[in-house]
């Protein structure tokens, strides 16, 4: 039997191989076309072009990579810490909580553990100065700054201004990259902004969107208020780092959100570089900023104001108050008058009072136009010294409706 099967195996394998001997001779154009048909099923079913290794490297059209990597090595995260016990965990009151993590008696070492605050700042002089936001290093102990190239080190606080919530810092490194300055008189609402800083505390983050308001003011957030507004997302840890412009230049330092939650709604303030660097060289040269004063209580005119004291007046500052004894009592400016230029500047509202007799170096006489009992009179007012702010609690959030991050 197996004989039988062997003879009809080997019977049937010569006749397969005639036949294929015999299509090869007279038809070898059918034994092409299976080849090729493997062929075509081995490549892809779409044709598909792909970049050449090392060409269309560059950054692509609309790009902000030449602005971002101008601008980031010059930005740094600021750790900054204080002594002082850490408030309990809410949740140490949960039974469920208490048998996974322990009991709160045993946790006073973690409680002891130094306050930590987390920021951004921006290096603007090869010397190691660097800006940042005063409630980023309020009451610290300890400032430490770490560079986007891996550098740690600690700073020294110069001086801060917390009438603008600006600081600054000082640091010793070698070879320290440096911020360009923009120009503000350039800056436009709808110009394209990068907001740079260290969010979260995820590391150093790059987000854009564009400038949607100047000279933002009356917003409750500092003394001397004239936000850029930007939609750029600014979040917690972004305090303190850079807005920047297409071409990588520092245009303000960011400051403040808009939020009910604590993240981004898409409505941020940053310091214009003109405030940051009057305030920088204030600063580096005396140690502190120094202001013009009055010594006047000001309020906006508003219609019911006007309408109350009979006021044909409709803009300007009114005083509510005069301080005895000070520059606007001893020229002679009483409750009632209504502040309307200085120096020939218009005085619009209370916030533009504060910015015109802030600039006006203390010591040298200023004309004040006013309306008192709906008549024009000019005084001249010998400018005073404006006194440190009283000191405030840091008991805000890092980021709020009116605070900064």
């Amino acid at each position: 039997m197996l004989r039988r099967f062997w003879l009809f195996f080997a019977q049937a394998v010569t006749v397969l191989l005639a036949l294929m001997f015999i299509i090869a001779t007279l038809k070898p154009q059918w034994l092409q076309h299976q080849g090729q048909l493997g062929k075509q099923l081995a490549e892809p079913i779409v044709a598909l072009r792909e970049v050449a290794p090392g060409i269309g490297g560059g950054p692509a059209q609309g790009s902000y990579a030449d602005a971002a990597q101008k601008a980031m090595p010059a930005v740094v995260n600021v750790f900054s810490s204080k002594d002082g016990s850490l408030p309990p965990d809410p949740r140490q009151n949960d039974p469920l909580f208490r048998y996974f993590f322990g009991n709160p008696n045993n946790n006073r070492k973690q409680q002891e553990q130094p306050a930590a605050n987390l920021g951004s700042g921006v290096i603007v002089s090869p010397d190691g100065y660097i800006l940042t936001n005063q409630h980023v290093i309020d009451g610290a102990d300890q400032i430490e700054i770490a560079l986007s190239d891996g550098r740690t080190t600690n700073a020294k606080v110069i001086g801060i201004d917390p009438e603008t919530d600006l600081a600054v810092l000082k640091i010793n490194l070698p070879n320290l990259p440096t911020i360009t300055l923009g120009r503000m008189d350039q800056a436009r609402v709808g110009d394209v902004v990068l907001a740079i800083g260290n969010p979260f505390g995820v590391g150093q983050t790059v987000t854009m969107g564009i400038i949607s308001a100047l000279g933002r003011n009356h917003l409750g957030i500092n003394t001397f208020e004239n936000f850029i507004q930007t939609d750029a997302p600014i979040n917690p840890g972004n305090s303190g780092g850079a807005l920047v412009d297409v071409n990588g230049n520092l245009l303000g330092i960011n400051t403040a959100i808009y939020s009910r939650s604590g993240g981004s709604l898409g409505i941020g303030f940053a310091i214009p570089v003109s405030t940051a660097r009057s305030v920088l060289e204030s600063i580096i040269t005396t140690g502190s900023v120094t202001r013009g004063w009055i010594g006047v209580e000001p309020q906006d005119v508003t219609p019911e104001i006007a309408e109350s004291f009979g006021l044909n007046q409709k803009s300007g500052a009114i005083v509510a108050g005069v301080l005895q004894g000070g520059p606007a009592d001893k020229a002679g400016i009483k409750p009632g008058d209504v502040l309307t230029a200085v120096n020939g500047e218009a005085i619009t509202d209370t916030t533009r009072l504060l910015n015109v007799i802030a600039q006006i170096k203390p010591g040298t006489s200023a004309k004040v136009h006013l309306v008192r009992k709906n008549k024009d009179m000019d005084l001249d007012v010998m400018i005073g010294k404006r006194p440190p702010p009283p000191k405030q609690p840091a008991n805000q959030d890092e980021e709020g409706d009116d605070d900064g991050g």
